[in-house]
């Protein structure tokens, strides 16, 4: 059995075994990443960075995040169409989605939100990387991504928030203030 589909009955094996933890796995699965942007947004807003600063921050991780999720993602789910595990393996669910499996688009959209942010800010960066793990290997757990979604998907944030940070240099180094 391939690696990924013995890592997926594994983690999957944690659903199931306790209302509360499955209650857990659903909430990060499902609702923590809308603390991650209320979090995103809280720090930029409370944070001492000059306004430039904070739209420079700002800019740099809704771009990597929108791009990675609604373009990259996008791109390679309409020629690769992975199913997901619930319908392909015997799997616990507690969640349903319909689109495809391959990438997964939360691991895209907020691993490539906790690079941007780790890029200005190292501590809340990190913070933004934990809960990013908790949402998307919960969404494993949960049997709706195979680890390699998940993988591809983070891999995918992080290159696009890399790239959009050289551009963003570059446009800056032309047009400084």
């Amino acid at each position: 059995m391939p690696l990924d589909i013995q890592t997926l009955h594994f983690l999957n094996g944690l659903a199931g075994r306790s209302p509360l933890l499955d209650e857990l796995i659903v909430f990060c699965a499902s609702y923590l990443a809308y603390i991650m942007i209320a979090a995103f947004l809280g720090f930029l807003f409370l944070s001492r960075y000059s306004r430039r600063e904070k739209l420079e921050i700002f800019f740099v991780t809704a771009v990597s995040s929108i791009v990675t999720r609604f373009g990259v993602v996008e791109i390679i789910r309409f020629f690769y169409h992975r199913p997901r595990p619930f319908s392909m393996q015997p799997v616990h669910q507690l969640l349903t989605d319909t689109a495809w499996s391959f990438p997964s688009g939360h691991a895209a959209f907020f691993f490539a939100m906790a690079t941007a942010v780790g890029f200005y800010n190292r501590k809340w960066g990190i913070i933004l990387f934990v809960a990013a793990t908790l949402v998307t290997v919960s969404r494993v757990i949960a049997g709706i991504h195979y680890p390699s979604d998940i993988l591809a998907g983070a891999l995918l944030g992080i290159a696009v928030a890399y790239a959009v940070r050289f551009f963003a240099r570059k446009i800056s180094e032309k047009h400084p203030h």
